[in-house]
Order: C-alpha cells, then sequence, then structure tokens
C-alpha cells in the first residue's frame, strides 16, 4: 500500500469512494443527505483547491483518502474514507498519521463523526482524539474530537 497525494486527475474515484464508504454511515443513522454522498464533482474540485488530498492505493486503485486544512494553530481533518472491502487493516490509521505528520507545525488536530459510528470513534481515540463538543442534527449528532500536537 503507499500512500501519496491526490492528482486531480484521482478526484472523481475518490467521490466514487467517498459515496461507497458512507452508506454504512446512511445506513446508521437512516440519513441519505449526508453531506458526504450530496457532494459533487464540482464541490470535491474546489475541496481540492484549499485542502491538502493523501489517498491510499493498492496496486493502482485508490481504497482510500483523507482531507485536511489549517486555519490558524488547528487543523481540521475531514472525510477519511476507507473502502468497504479494506476494512479494518490499518489503512485509516495510517492516512491519520500521514495527514498529521504533513501538518506538524499545528498546535491541534480537530475532526468530527456522528455520535454512533463506533468504528471512527475507536479509531480516533485510539489516535489520541478526546471528545470537546456534541452538535445535535437532526438524524444523529456529531462528536468533535481534538488531538494537541507535541511537537
Amino acid at each position: 500500500m503507499t500512500i501519496e497525494p491526490v492528482d486531480a486527475n484521482d478526484l472523481e474515484e475518490i467521490l466514487a469512494l467517498q459515496r461507497l464508504a458512507f452508506q454504512s454511515e446512511a445506513q446508521r443513522y437512516n440519513d441519505y443527505t449526508l453531506p458526504p454522498l450530496t457532494q459533487a464533482l464540482e464541490g470535491i474540485r474546489d475541496d481540492f483547491e484549499r485542502m491538502v488530498f493523501l489517498k491510499a492505493s493498492v496496486n493502482g486503485r485508490v481504497v482510500g483518502s483523507v482531507r485536511a486544512y489549517a486555519e490558524g494553530d488547528t487543523c481540521h481533518v475531514g472525510r477519511l474514507v476507507v473502502h468497504p472491502d479494506f476494512q479494518r487493516r490499518g489503512i485509516g490509521r495510517q492516512l491519520m498519521h500521514e495527514i498529521e505528520r504533513r501538518f506538524a507545525h499545528v498546535q491541534r488536530f480537530e475532526l468530527f463523526t456522528g455520535h454512533a459510528s463506533t468504528p471512527a470513534l475507536r479509531l480516533y481515540e485510539g489516535l489520541g482524539y478526546t471528545e470537546f463538543k456534541r452538535k445535535a442534527l437532526d438524524t444523529h449528532t456529531l462528536v468533535f474530537l481534538e488531538k494537541r500536537n507535541h511537537e
């Protein structure tokens, strides 16, 4: 497996992977209008212009992705996705380590996930993230997590 920056030519494949990976979240919350599922190609292209995108590939196939951007002293991490056939192999963990390495200059990392997204919560907590707030939505509650960067 390799982890490397995403090229603009990868965006359609990343978007398809994102939609596939977030199906389990949609089922979990019975909400198929989650932003990762409704994002259009134009939207991911806009994200690509302002964020660092990484991909995990196995034999030339994109099986995972994550994106992030720095704002002030905080790195906002989003849309960590791993193809369902490749989950529980450490790919998400490796993508997170690499995004943290690329933003080593920030003081903290921040991300969010759904309250019932147990695999994601377990992953982030295992990486040292701790909950600092919650935000109730119509179908679920977002759990915001942070990790202080100890350079």
